[in-house]
Parts: C-alpha cells; structure tokens; sequence
C-alpha cells in the first residue's frame, strides 16, 4: 500500500474507538428477511429499523413474483437500459408508476440513490441554482455535487429562509427547489404547498424526493404530492423501492418530455446496468399490493400513532416527527451506543443516529414502524426503551435541556 493512502487510512480511528468500547452498531448480520422479527447472531429480535413501512418484503405474492421472473429472464440484464438491458417489464413498470403518481411518464434507475445523482446533475448547469433543504439525503446532496451548479441550502422546511435565498436570484436562471417528502431523520413532511407559492412567485421548479413517503402518506400512498393535492404542481418525482416497494432501485416521474430528457441525460442511467427482472417484477407486484390492500397503510398510521404516543407518555422527546419515522432523541453520541446495544441485548433492534449524520447535540434513536407490527411488540419495545433510558439516566438529560 502506498504511504499515503496508509497514512489515511491510518487516521481513520472512529470506527475503532466505538469498537473498542464494545457498542459498535453497524453491519449488523441478519440471518433471515427483513421483517417485524429477524434473526440475528441465533436468537430472535424484534425489528424496529426498517424502512419497510408496508411490512412486504416477505410477502408470498411479491416473492413469487421475483421467482417467476429470474426463471424467464434470468438473474440480471448484462447491460444499461440506454443498451441492451431494457426489458418489456421495465416499461410495463415505468407505466405503472407514472400512472401511481399522476404522471405522464416514468423511467427506472438501478438504486434510489443513482435516481437523484441522474437527475439533479442533468438539468442545471453552471449559470443554474439548485436549492435544497439544508436535511435534504445524502444522495439530493451528491447530485447537487455533480451539477457544477451553484447550490444554495436554506434552514430546514424554514419557508421564510426559502424565500430570503429565492428572492436575489436572477429571473432567467434555471432554478430547481429539490426536497425530500418525509425528512428520513427528523419524520416531519415537507411544507409543499408553500414551496409551491414560493416557486411560482420565483420562476422555480420543484422535485420531491418521495423515498419514505411512497406507500406512506397520499392517495394509496402515492405520496407527497397527491397528500397535499400538488401533482401538477411538481415537475419531478423521485422515488425509491428499497422501502414500501420492497425491492430495490429508483425511478423519476415527470412529464414525458422531461423523462425522455433524462432518458438521453441522466450518466447513472445510461453507464449502469439496468434493475434486475427480479427486483422489478417484485416492485409490479408491490404496486398491485397496495392498490389491492389500502389496510396496510391503515395499519402503518395506526401503529405509527400507537407507538408515538407511548413514546411520549414515557417522556421521550420525538421532536417534530409527523410519520412512521420517530426520532427519539438521546443528544450524547456514546449514550446513544449504549442504549442501542442494550436494547439488542433485551432483543429490540434500533438503529442509532449521532454525528456527523446529526449534529453532536441531536443524537437519536430512529424508530422506525411498519404495517405489520402488532401493538404488543411495539408495546414490549417501548417498555425495553424505557427501562434502559431509565439505566442511562437519558430523560432526565433530556428535561433538563428543554428546559
């Protein structure tokens, strides 16, 4: 090795302190699919870190779905959509989502991730602007990176920021508002229609980045803008599978203008290899799911709003949270190790989130609730949450900063 990448490598010692005090949190091993109880190092844990809201990954009709499709078209596409990798099940996908959103079209890319970098590199240039929340993904930040536009943050769904960072910009210059539906963190949803107004006074565009809001809030979960009635309204609409779809990639849906753009734009689309059959046979199947069972989202809300009132009866802080995601905020980096190692000692499974994802002081446990789980696991992991807050003397922490 090189002395110089040693060297920085070398310099990397965060991973190793949180591993030598015995609460490293990450790359857990899960022996079995993901849902309300998983398997991991043997035993039993109840499941409370996923994203999948809808509780489909195991679902017999989306498996099956995924089987019949590897059997007729094999395990992958060996090539990028713009090539050889386009298959009939593709467009048959990219037709369903369109017609889910409320849009004229829709094209695939092989993660949710690679759908922002495509996108928000493609449409704007140097002489161009890109606004975004300052809690905006990684992935919304990453594509702003390879847009050589310039980009400007404003403070978190703060409109009046918004507007104070709109106002000075030239008339003529493309201006493109990216932001997320439902913050991935904090749980709150983005003030749209505002955005919106703010838009039209400014000449702007509006791409929502909907990755924890399909499936969740909307028309049978069809998202952000169908839960604030703005379909027309948003030029774009992102969205990933890896989530309430249970599969994996990403798409972007706008007018079909706009997609055959993308199609002939977008370097994440036209130099990677296309979405598996499998995983967007399972994706077919998940929409045909959803329309056919509305419940589940019925049942999402109903254990989202069980949940987030244990949590606050217990005295929890969950901040401003409107959605299945529930940040319980601990606001100590090591205390939230601690408290994530010993809930996985009583069997719960919760994924901590410290600095620099968050700032230093805004360390949280991100609970996360799907359809499926019944209220007595979410009642038996609030009491195990409780017990150790209680051990680690966290809520008394808590009351004392609010105050």
């Amino acid at each position: 090795m090189h002395k110089k990448l040693q060297q920085k490598v070398a310099s990397f010692q965060d991973a190793e302190k949180i591993r030598q005090a015995g609460v490293y949190p990450y790359f857990r091993v899960i022996q079995s699919g993901q849902d309300t109880e998983v398997m991991l190092d043997g035993r039993k844990v109840l499941m409370f870190g996923s994203n999948s809201y809808l509780g489909l990954t195991n679902h017999p009709k989306i498996v099956e779905a995924g089987k019949l499709a590897a059997d007729r078209y094999g395990s992958g596409c060996a090539g990028s959509r713009f090539l050889n990798g386009t298959l009939d099940i593709h467009i048959e996908l990219e037709q369903k989502l369109a017609a889910y959103t409320g849009k004229e079209a829709a094209v695939l890319f092989s993660t949710g991730f690679q759908a922002n970098l495509g996108a928000l590199s493609s449409f704007t240039g140097r002489h161009d602007y890109l606004i975004i929340d300052e809690y905006d993904h990684a992935s919304i930040i990453d594509g702003c990176r390879l847009s050589f536009s310039k980009v400007i943050k404003y403070a978190h769904n703060n409109m009046a920021d918004l507007e104070a960072k709109l106002a000075p910009l030239p008339a003529d210059a493309m201006k493109l508002i990216a932001v997320d539906g439902i913050f991935s963190m904090e749980g709150d949803i983005v003030k749209l229609p505002e955005i919106v107004q703010l838009a039209n006074k400014y000449g702007a565009n509006i791409m929502v980045d909907d990755a924890h809001s399909l499936g969740v809030i909307g028309d049978k979960g069809a998202g952000t803008a169908s839960h604030f009635g703005l379909t027309q309204d948003v030029d774009l609409i992102m969205g990933t599978f890896s989530k309430s779809l249970a599969s994996l990639g990403g798409f972007i849906a706008g007018n079909a203008d706009v997609i055959d753009y993308l199609k002939h734009k977008a370097r994440s689309l036209i130099f990677s290899a296309s979405m598996t059959p499998a995983s967007a046979a399972s994706v077919i199947a998940a929409l045909d799911l959803i329309q056919q069972e509305p419940e589940r989202i019925d049942n999402l809300w109903a254990n989202t709003n069980y949940a987030l009132q244990l949590l606050k009866d217990c005295g929890f802080y969950t901040g401003i949270t409107e959605s299945p995601i529930i940040p319980v905020y601990i606001r100590d980096n090591h205390k939230t190790f601690l408290l994530t190692r010993m809930l996985q000692e009583e069997g719960i499974f919760v994924n901590p989130v410290v600095s620099p994802a968050v700032p230093s002081d805004s360390s949280l446990i991100r609970f996360s609730l799907m359809a499926t789980h019944t209220f007595s696991q979410i009642d038996f992991a609030v009491e195990q949450l409780n017990k150790a807050a209680i051990k680690l003397d966290i809520k008394t922490a808590l009351q004392n900063q609010e105050l």
